[in-house]
């Protein structure tokens, strides 16, 4: 007989972690379907750019900037949270794409660490951290609104002479496909914010544009399964653990980098435990944008680039929901701490 408690549990797991249980559902299913098609998998590069443009003016429209004033008057955590993001986990990045047994997968470790901080992830992780969310906020809105600036010359730099890329034309790329819609949401957000509450449109339009990246997901998988022989083409399994190992050491190795580095130079543990997640989380959005445009990587031949960035993705969010919850208890712990100490003081008084 089945546990009523247990199939609660259950569901509201999944519930909380629907795209995330999709996400991964999608991956083998777009390489299944992709390798039993005739002629194997469709080309998604055509259409990415549009789905992903769609994307980023959804998810942009419901990042409150309001709260920003605090942040940009004491400016130090964001720019230490855009040096880990832009530096230092690239620099690990490009020492762990050494190691990868698969040339597509090197290439795409490097899409993964040239491009810009998550779009909502690492704010809401903040937030669940007990962190300051508005340094993660104004991370993520100043590394989105310039990746055109340092995206294609930090990939061309993190792939070196294996392909030849255009780094002025994906700059061009990008300002269509990221800036534009970038404040384009911000825009409309403004206006209108005069006539209807946004925010209670959140969670509606965050589905929507979850929606369009799982799209993205399922595409790119079933090109990637049409070209695929056999599991040799993925360079076996020694080459898929090296991955995955990769993706959380760096993700871990940023992270660390990230509080350690913060703390040394005078954070609070606030701005500190934000730019954890705003230095090392990566979006998706751009980074199957980069892997699958022609006019980027999409037209170079890798079509297991993707890889590396659905996988970085998920582990991410997997070892970013340990770290959360653990700094979470920890600043309760304190708090629970301080409270007890302060009725202390008090009764003796």
């Amino acid at each position: 007989m089945t546990d009523p408690g247990r199939t609660n549990a259950a569901f509201a797991f999944v519930r909380a972690r629907w795209f995330l249980c999709l996400m991964l559902a999608l991956i083998p299913v777009g390489f299944a379907l992709g390798r039993s098609a005739p002629g194997g998998g469709g080309d998604v590069g055509p259409y990415a750019g549009y789905v992903v443009a769609g994307v980023l003016f959804l998810m942009s429209l419901t990042l409150d900037s309001r709260a920003l004033a605090a942040s940009i008057a004491k400016p130090l955590p964001v720019l230490w949270a855009c040096a880990v993001c832009l530096l230092v986990m690239p620099g690990f990045a490009w020492f762990a794409s050494r190691w990868q047994l698969s040339e597509d997968f090197r290439l795409g470790l490097a899409a993964v660490a040239s491009v810009p901080c998550t779009m909502a992830a690492a704010s809401v992780w903040t937030r669940r951290a007990g962190g300051n969310d508005a340094v993660s906020l104004l991370t993520t809105l100043l590394t989105n609104g310039l990746c055109f600036a340092y995206t294609p010359w930090l990939l061309v730099w993190l792939a070196g002479q294996s392909v030849e890329m255009d780094a002025r034309a994906m700059a061009v790329r990008l300002v269509y496909t990221a800036l534009m819609p970038a404040a384009a949401g911000q825009a409309s957000r403004l206006l209108l914010s005069r006539f209807v509450d946004v925010d209670r449109l959140k969670t509606a339009l965050g589905v929507v544009a979850q929606s369009g990246i799982l799209l993205i997901i399922f595409g790119s998988s079933f090109k990637a399964g049409g070209q695929l022989t056999s599991a040799a083409d993925l360079g076996g399994g020694a080459a898929i653990a090296v991955l995955t190992a990769s993706c959380v050491a760096v993700h871990l190795a940023a992270a660390a980098a990230a509080w350690w580095g913060g703390r040394a130079i005078g954070l609070s543990k606030p701005d500190a435990t934000a730019t954890v997640f705003a230095g090392s989380q990566k979006t998706l959005p751009i980074a199957m944008l980069v892997v699958t445009d022609p006019a980027m990587l999409g037209g170079s031949g890798i079509p297991l680039a993707p890889v590396p960035v659905l996988l970085y993705h998920a582990m991410q969010l997997f070892v970013d929901t340990l770290i959360a919850d653990r700094m979470a208890r920890t600043v309760n712990a304190e708090d629970r701490l301080l409270e007890c100490r302060s009725k202390d003081s008090r009764s003796r008084d």
